[in-house]
């Protein structure tokens, strides 16, 4: 549901949307604001940077903004509202869920506004394209390293950032799905949320740590959840659980140099961005786009850490 606030600003765009052309700002700069889930993980930062260098080669102006934790789904809205009631050529959206935007998302199409999503889509064919990592795959990608890693048998759990953004739930799937459908021997005990949070996620860790002694491997699928997760283990001496995280801030990049997490997924947050902003320019030009842009993942850990191929994606 939406707040008040949102509904209002989503009537004001409603009207505001005819009062003038939808391809440009006030001022004749074509203008590109881009909502994400959040700010305060450096994912973000580089997905923000990747956008600005795309913006200055192509000559459009955009905005960066996100709520400032990835629960905050009304406020997000209310973003998205104010954005779209400035008529911009072209708007770039990441869901913290992948419902709850679609009534506005509706109104942009309808206005002519190509929409672009990033990192997580949304349950619409509204967006011209999706920029974003194959988070199934990725997510197998890392239960095929615990699997590895804990010799095929045990116990496993999952930290995830939430259950109703596309990231959220397709990391977890992707893991969840490989692991049964590979691994047999190996009982995911628990899968919990910690909102992308650090201290959230650490008490969630704790919490299954202690009902699960014997626990063998924990995943966390965004940044905060990892880093929870290795707190955690840090806070009760649990050296013998294999963590593996996905992203790659310098939080991260240092547990896998201490030997604390074993490895990680890493995106490639500025392609992210970057790719973003060129396909609103090609959307608001009338150019075909693929459904899905894909913009890679990577595994990593000590052994491959420094390589220029993982250097390149690493968001320190």
């Amino acid at each position: 549901m939406l707040s008040r606030r949102a509904l209002v600003a989503a009537l004001g765009l409603t009207l505001s949307l005819g009062a003038a052309p939808a391809a440009h700002a006030q001022d004749g700069e074509v203008f590109i604001p881009l909502i994400s889930k959040g700010f305060q993980h450096q994912f973000w930062q580089a997905v923000k940077s990747g956008a600005d260098q795309a913006a200055e080669e192509m000559g459009v102006r955009i905005t960066f903004e996100g709520p400032d934790n990835e629960t905050m789904v009304d406020r997000q809205i209310d973003m998205l509202a104010a954005a779209l009631a400035n008529n911009p050529g072209a708007i770039g959206f990441a869901a913290l869920d992948s419902q709850a935007a679609i009534p506005l998302l509706r109104q942009a199409d309808e206005a002519g506004i190509p929409v672009i999503a990033f990192d997580s889509g949304v349950d619409s064919d509204i967006p011209a394209a999706t920029a974003t990592t194959d988070n199934l795959a990725a997510a197998g990608l890392a239960a095929d390293k615990m699997a590895e890693l804990i010799g095929g048998s045990g116990k496993v759990a999952v930290v995830a950032h939430d259950q109703t953004s596309r990231t959220g739930i397709d990391r977890r799937d992707g893991f969840l799905n490989r692991m049964e459908s590979e691994y047999p021997e190996i009982e995911v005990v628990s899968v919990q949320y910690g909102a992308g949070d650090q201290l959230q996620s650490t008490e969630v860790a704790k919490a299954i740590l202690t009902a699960n002694p014997d626990l063998d491997g924990m995943f966390g699928t965004n940044e905060g959840s990892a880093i929870g997760i290795v707190n955690a283990v840090r806070e009760m001496g649990a050296d013998e659980v294999t963590v593996i995280g996905y992203d790659s801030g310098k939080a991260q990049t240092n547990a896998i140099r201490s030997g604390e997490m074993a490895g990680a997924i890493t995106q490639n947050p500025v392609g992210i961005g970057y790719e973003t902003v060129k396909a609103a320019v090609a959307a608001m030009n009338g150019e075909e786009l693929p459904e899905v842009i894909d913009t890679g993942f990577y595994y990593y850990d000590q052994s491959n850490i420094d390589d220029d191929e993982i250097q390149a994606v690493l968001y320190d």
